[in-house]
């Protein structure tokens, strides 16, 4: 983080910290694109409290429902480095070792009751947190918990406290949660959820297990978008070909581990390399030598200008828009539902991945946004007009800055509008048809069988 030092007092001699600026001026190219800080800002390490926009709105706005789709907090490695120790990390929750919570203890007592509530599928047999001297693969970390139980009590602070949006005597119905299932996933959920309604009733709770990472549901039949995946596959490959630094890096680590180059780089380097960054652990060493932050680095630096040059070329958009219509359909419907009056499925939690997030940023147009950080999390509100209760307006939120006017469909609107939020029906029309525009279709079933133009 670059500190840019500011004198105390202006020429004009007015104190310049009465003067609120958010975004300051760029009088100078931005910066080029720093892999470390950038790989920090993805560990999500737990440390400073978070300022957040979320439940922002004119005083005479009613809040009236709230949708969270996260990514699970920080885990261990999904792929082992061939031929070196795999990362000393332990994943038995302990209180008093960091980072830590108030509520950590309180949690693990909480979640030993938790037979009682409803889980679907397989979900009833994944252990609540995790418990594993060493832990397994893809396994959630403390700091994982952590980072949930952080992420509840925030949006608790914000939704329960500040706008009740759930009342203390609050009914099943009331909540909706959603996971895939794996342990992580459930677990993070869990994690949220404790802080946010605290010593919560298991007699409550329902979690839907979530096959498809794209929550998908039953609309998971889309040819086109298979293809679009594909297609952006190639581009990656292609890309990764052309970088001849990173093929030196890779040369050196697959010499230093002793493997051929092309296993190393099937092996997923980076995945183990980002969980030795983030608990901050020496990269791995051989007789042959070390693997060193110069190989991070680079190794990160292709990750960045892949996310950057995916933006711009298009074809993983065509792929979002197709992957996430199911889910924006679910939650569009879901708000249309509360604005007529509906209280059921006020607070909604869908619990998932990396790959379910970005895509979903892309076919919203957040293009500026990063790539889902560990315990990432994008939040709909929906937002009743208490002059015109027949007006209802969202607000869309990543990581707590109110990205709401970065999306396509909205992106305009606040230039007209006095209100820091967009009218729902815009939502609705992007969701229900503008969606399906690009491919010259009119519905998600056309769409899915048929190129984009």
């Amino acid at each position: 983080v670059h500190l840019i030092p500011v004198n105390p007092v202006r020429e004009d001699g007015l104190n310049p910290k009465s003067r609120k600026r958010i975004m300051p001026d760029l009088l100078t190219e931005p910066p080029a694109i720093d892999p470390v800080y950038e790989a920090h800002v993805y560990c999500n390490i737990p440390t400073i409290a978070e300022r957040s926009m979320e439940g922002h709105a004119p005083h005479y706005f009613k809040l009236v429902s709230v949708q969270v789709l996260i990514r699970h907090g920080d885990r261990y490695p999904l792929y082992a480095i061939p031929k070196t120790k795999r990362p000393d990390i332990d994943c038995m929750l302990v209180p008093s070792r960091k980072p830590s919570h108030p509520q950590l203890e309180a949690f693990m007592k909480h979640m030993s009751k938790g037979s009682a509530a409803e889980m679907d599928g397989s979900l009833s047999s994944l252990p609540r947190f995790p418990s594993h001297s060493l832990c397994e693969m893809g396994e959630l970390t403390q700091t994982g918990v952590v980072q949930h139980l952080r992420n509840g009590q925030l949006l608790r602070e914000i939704y329960i406290n500040k706008h009740k949006l759930l009342p203390g005597d609050w009914a099943a119905k009331q909540l909706y949660l959603e996971t895939t299932g794996k342990s992580r996933t459930l677990q993070s959920a869990l994690a949220l959820l404790y802080t946010f309604l605290p010593d919560f009733d298991w007699k409550k709770i329902t979690v839907r297990h979530q096959w498809s990472t794209i929550f998908c549901s039953g609309s998971c039949d889309c040819p086109m978008r298979n293809h679009y995946l594909e297609e952006e596959q190639r581009r990656q490959y292609s890309l990764r070909v052309k970088n001849n630094d990173l093929e030196k890096i890779y040369v050196d680590m697959a010499k230093i581990v002793g493997i051929p180059t092309r296993q190393l780089r099937a092996s997923n380097p980076i995945d183990s390399l980002l969980c030795y960054f983030c608990h901050n652990i020496s990269f791995p060493c051989t007789k042959a030598g070390c693997i060193g932050m110069e190989h991070f680095k680079v190794i990160k630096r292709h990750q960045l200008e892949d996310e950057r040059e995916r933006q711009d070329k298009k074809l993983y958009f065509l792929y979002a828009l197709l992957a996430t219509h199911p889910l924006l359909n679910q939650t569009v419907s879901r708000l249309q539902r509360i604005a007529e009056g509906k209280k059921e499925e006020v607070f909604v939690l869908y619990s998932a991945h990396d790959v379910t997030l970005s895509p979903v940023l892309s076919a919203l147009g957040i293009t500026e946004a990063r790539f889902p950080r560990f315990a990432a999390r994008l939040v709909f509100e929906l937002w009743q007009d208490g002059k015109r209760p027949k007006e209802h307006f969202i607000r869309i939120l990543y990581n707590g800055a109110d990205v709401t006017f970065q999306t396509s469909f909205c992106k305009d609107h606040y230039k007209r509008s006095s209100k820091p939020m967009c009218p729902l029906e815009k939502f609705v029309s992007f969701v229900k048809r503008d969606m399906f525009l690009i491919f010259n279709s009119t519905s998600y079933y056309d769409a899915c069988r048929r190129r984009a133009l």
